[in-house]
């Protein structure tokens, strides 16, 4: 039965509700500093904290609830006979409700304060007082947030002032959840100087998804969800769904100009620069049309009516962009389950995690771009200025493929890829076969490689098939043998010296 309660909040939305159906149920309601106010505005009978602890808040509001008359209300076990014992000797009575809000700490963390600002928004008290309920959790009720109101005043108002054991347990575990969340995210705004070796991720945003990467799988994305495209039309988005979103958009990433990328099980199976989205789209489209059928869309422009007329003449299963004009939305919106989706702009940055064997992989987001500055000419042949370009673009495009990887482009347009291939030789001859099969001249093309050729073979076929510009990473002790070779053929290779592996 919850006879006193123990109410301690930041923000006061949502409040008034609650404290309004205590007071109906009889609860005695005790208060801190604001949130008393709060309270006491709403003609709600109310006793301040230092009326309990005969002590008043001090340090500038950093001590106000830390007092054995509070916290020895909250933790006393009521069928322990020496803490009851104990509690008529120290004249402690029992808490059997406690409602804490915290102080945002993230939020100030967003908000760029300063350090002195978001060290005041540790909050020391609530933190002490979820814990210490939680951990009494068989005769205390916590509210770890306000997120929790609406689960306390079903109780309230189905129950009146009873609880469950079951319902008191589940508040201490999302108690626990919270403190931990919290204690986590000051840890990581501390650690961002020292990097003591920890991989300490709580994440509580979660959104639920169609399903895993098969149907029998569950799925769900933990993570700040306010990040994520904005869906404006179609139907709930799958595990594969995002996998190919995040390829999509860490891909158009690296580009300025007009782009548009079709991608496939996490791969560009078409990409192209243009003038306008339409143009871009179609000369992406060439590049694979059977693959990019049900594949991810994407485009770093406004999707307009002509490009969103002739993109729709395909069945696909996602569309990104920054924005679409009305008539285009209309067109597309005319498949009920197509998931149109609005980027945010915000590039990927920090960590990427991998689980495997029961652990994590922690590595830097891979967010080198190539610059012609990067660019190292190691044959008699020098790149043209158009072939320093394709060079450019499809090494864009070779950093964002599943190695082994190749890319070959003409112009700002990619040609056609090798991917996941075992031999660096293997994705070659996938990436001119595909390119012979949709009706690409390879004379005059452009390679790029994820990583070095291991022996000559590759520069072999690529002078076999008219290919005169080639970018890698260079670094394989039998690099003289490749670049003699492109002298050899009269091609032109350029080393990056960074080299873009994607298993």
């Amino acid at each position: 039965m919850i006879k006193k309660a123990l109410i301690s909040v930041f923000y006061k939305d949502g409040l008034e509700t609650v404290a309004k159906r205590l007071h109906q149920l009889g609860v005695e309601i005790v208060s801190t500093g604001g949130t008393y106010d709060f309270i006491a505005s709403l003609g709600i009978p109310v006793a301040k904290v230092e009326d309990l602890t005969q002590y008043p808040s001090i340090f500038g509001g950093r001590v106000k609830t830390l007092h054995p008359a509070v916290f020895g209300g909250i933790l006393n076990r009521r069928e322990n006979k020496q803490d009851s014992q104990e509690k008529l000797k120290y004249n402690i009575s029992d808490i059997d409700l406690v409602i804490v809000d915290l102080y945002p700490f993230e939020e100030y963390l967003k908000k760029e304060a300063t350090h002195e600002e978001i060290i005041e928004k540790i909050d020391i008290g609530g933190i002490s007082l979820i814990r210490a309920a939680a951990k009494n959790y068989k005769d205390v009720v916590i509210i770890p947030s306000k997120d929790f109101y609406p689960y306390l005043l079903d109780i309230l108002n189905s129950q009146g002032a009873d609880t469950t054991l079951e319902q008191r347990e589940y508040l201490a575990a999302q108690a626990f959840l919270t403190s931990s969340h919290y204690d986590t995210a000051i840890f990581g705004y501390f650690n961002r100087k020292f990097d003591i070796p920890a991989f300490a991720v709580n994440e509580t945003d979660r959104r639920p998804l169609r399903y895993g990467e098969n149907p029998h799988q569950k799925g769900a994305f933990f993570g700040d969800t306010a990040t994520l495209p904005k869906q404006l039309h179609g139907k709930e988005i799958s595990y594969n769904n995002m996998l190919d979103i995040e390829a999509a958009l860490e891909l158009i990433s690296d580009f300025n100009s007009t782009t548009v990328a079709v991608i496939k099980h996490n791969n560009a199976c078409g990409c192209a620069t243009a003038a306008t989205v339409k143009e871009a789209w179609e000369k992406a489209l060439a590049a694979d049309p059977v693959s990019a059928f049900g594949g991810i869309i994407i485009s770093n422009r406004e999707i307009t009516e002509d490009a969103a007329a002739e993109i729709n003449k395909i069945f696909f299963e996602v569309i990104i962009a920054p924005s679409y004009s009305n008539e285009a939305l209309e067109i597309l919106k005319c498949k009920k389950n197509r998931i149109i989706l609005v980027s945010t702009g915000v590039r990927c940055s920090g960590k990427k995690f991998r689980s495997m064997l029961g652990g994590i992989l922690v590595q830097e987001r891979d967010t080198v771009v190539e610059t012609q500055d990067n660019l190292k000419v190691v044959t008699q042949t020098k790149p043209s200025a158009e072939e320093t370009d394709t060079l450019l673009f499809a090494n864009k495009i070779v950093k964002h493929s599943k190695s082994n990887a190749i890319v070959l482009a003409k112009g700002s347009q990619m040609l056609s890829s090798g991917i996941g291939q075992t031999s660096r030789v293997d994705a070659l001859k996938q990436a001119v076969e595909k390119a012979k099969t949709f009706g690409f001249s390879l004379k005059g093309a452009s390679l790029a490689s994820d990583a070095f050729f291991p022996f000559k073979d590759c520069v072999e076929i690529a002078a076999k098939e008219g290919i005169t510009a080639i970018i890698q990473p260079g670094g394989s002790i039998r690099d003289e043998e490749s670049i003699e070779s492109c002298n050899q053929h009269g091609i032109a290779m350029v080393t990056t010296g960074i080299r873009h592996f994607k298993h």
